[in-house]
Order: C-alpha cells, then structure tokens, then sequence
C-alpha cells in the first residue's frame, strides 16, 4: 500500500486511520485497535532543507517575468512569508511604509490566540518590489497579489520553471526552503525570539531552520 509514497505521507495516512479506530473503540463499535501500535509521528527530513544563497535568489528575480512574481518570489525569500497562504493574504492596507512595516494574516497559525497575525519588517531587500508592486497596482487595487488566487494556480510548478529558466537546479520544497533560508539569515543577526516572532513559527522551529 506504501509503494511509491514517502515515509512521511504513510505516517500521516496510518495517524488518520489509527484515529478512526481509535474512535471506534471509544464507541464500543470494536474491542482493540488494529493500528495502536503503529508509528504515525511525522519526522522531518533534513536532506531536504537547502539554503538559497542571495546570489541563486537574485538569478531567480531576474528570471522571473513580471513584478507579481518578483513580489512573490521576495515576499517569500526576504520576507519570510509562507506562500501561498500568507502571500496572497497580502493587501495593500497592511504595508504601513511610513513605519517600514507590513502585518501579515496567517491562515495557519489564526487559531492561536494572540496568532492571528504579526508585524514584519519592510526589508531593505524586500522594498523595491513592494514600491515596483504598489506603482504598478489599478487604483482598487485591495490585494498586493493580484493574480493566481485560484485554488487551480500552481505556483509551485511554475517557480520551478523559473528556477531553471534562471540556470539553476530545481531545489526541493521550493517556498518552503525560501522562507527558511530568510530565517537562517536572521538569527545570525538578530535574538532568535525576534526572528521567529517576524516569521511567525516558534524559536524551535527557528533553531531548526
């Protein structure tokens, strides 16, 4: 039943399944469950996290074909958002340019108290493309990122184009490595409490990244 499917994906299948009949028992529907003694703890791979180096993310940018994917790209690599929940979260009325700051809805962590959302530096790196964003938007404009707000749109696969249209080799969990290597950049500058305040994840997630 595993055949083809990474560890991981099996675990998650096999919690979902342990939980069913979990809930069975606790009904009296079955006496045991099967699956008690199954190991359905995710674990992380660490051969997947890559850091991508400033000089690979630059190539990206200037591979990419528009301002929308160039704040798309940035907003993930050197703002550390998570794309695509955060990114096209994203409006206009969250960038306070005077402060140099943006507040960041996330969909994920919404349900903690206290986690709805957070305030992020406007980085030096991350800027220009807001400004290129903002001159370029139709007056109305509400969202920074105007398109691919389909639940059809693969961003996935179409930055992985762009990363070989740049000359670069496709690196694994492409967004997800992009936010990470921006966190790796800030906790060698900043508290790791500060650094996993502005990406919204928690200091041992941070050190881990």
């Amino acid at each position: 039943l595993n055949q083809g499917l990474a560890a991981n994906t099996v675990r998650r299948r096999c919690g979902r399944v342990k939980q069913f009949f979990k809930a069975a028992v606790r009904r009296k529907l079955i006496d045991s469950n099967p699956f008690a003694d199954i190991r359905c703890n995710v674990t992380s791979n660490k051969a997947r996290f890559v850091f991508i180096s400033r000089e690979h993310a630059e190539k990206v940018i200037e591979a990419c074909p528009d301002s929308q994917w160039r704040t798309l790209f940035v907003l993930a690599r050197y703002g550390g958002l998570r794309c695509p929940s955060e990114t096209l979260n994203l409006r206009w009325q969250d960038i306070d340019w005077h402060n140099q700051r943006m507040t960041v809805r996330s969909p994920k962590t919404e349900h903690h108290a206290g986690r709805e959302s957070r305030q992020v530096p406007i980085f030096p790196e991350l800027l220009p493309h807001l400004e290129e964003a903002f001159e370029l938007a139709d007056e109305g404009d509400e969202f920074v990122i105007t398109r691919y707000r389909s639940q059809d749109a693969n961003l996935r696969t179409q930055l992985q184009k762009i990363i070989r249209r740049a000359g670069l080799e496709v690196w694994q969990k492409p967004w997800q490595n992009l936010r990470s290597s921006r966190e790796t950049e800030l906790v060698e500058t900043f508290p790791v409490h500060v650094a996993a305040a502005w990406l919204g994840n928690t200091e041992a997630v941070a050190n881990k990244h």
